[in-house]
């Protein structure tokens, strides 16, 4: 059927209609509102019918691209905030290693300080130790000085006493003696 057989009729027939029409002022013609109505629906039949599946595979392979791309901006957004929470745990993680290792270096110095001020009083006491010992030996020699220093005075105050002469062995029993004897300002 060929259907601008069927419209041309009607078109001349219109046209004079359009005519009468224009000299009487603004008119509608319900008959031309129809025959363009139908003239659309059979061109827009004839464009679906010729480009309706190249167009409909546009649009799907649009909405498509378009879907893939939220999809992936969606992806993406979620990526985002997974590596926002990842760093935010990485930068906990730091902050709390960097606090346990100021804590041990805090406390590795303590004890480095108490372990020399430890050390310190150890050989203070040493020396205090050593240095009482120094004293009590020099004592004792300045002691035995002077008992050795005593009895020979003795010796001698006892020879001018006596008159007599002393051997060499009898003087040394009798600065033994004076020795073993406790003197009194010192106790065995």
């Amino acid at each position: 059927m060929n259907l601008f057989a069927l419209t041309a009729p009607l078109a001349a027939g219109g046209v004079a209609a359009a005519a009468e029409a224009a000299g009487g002022g603004l008119a509608i013609n319900f008959f031309w509102i129809v025959v363009a109505s139908a003239n659309f629906i059979v061109f827009a039949t004839i464009l679906y019918l010729a480009f309706g599946k190249q167009v409909s595979g546009l649009l799907a392979s649009r909405r498509e691209r378009i879907e893939q791309g939220l999809r992936d901006a969606e992806q993406a957004k979620r990526d985002r905030e997974t590596a926002e929470q990842e760093r935010l745990a990485t930068l906990a993680e730091a902050r709390r290693e960097s606090n346990d290792i100021l804590a041990r270096a805090q406390k590795v110095a303590q004890e480095t300080r108490d372990a020399d001020i430890a050390a310190t009083r150890e050989e203070l006491e040493r020396m205090r130790v050593r240095a009482a010992d120094e004293i009590a030996a020099e004592k004792q020699r300045a002691l035995a000085e002077l008992r050795s220093e005593v009895a020979d005075l003795a010796l001698q105050a006892a020879g001018r006493v006596v008159r007599e002469t002393m051997t060499n062995k009898r003087q040394r029993r009798l600065v033994e003696e004076f020795l073993a004897e406790p003197t009194p300002g010192t106790a065995k």
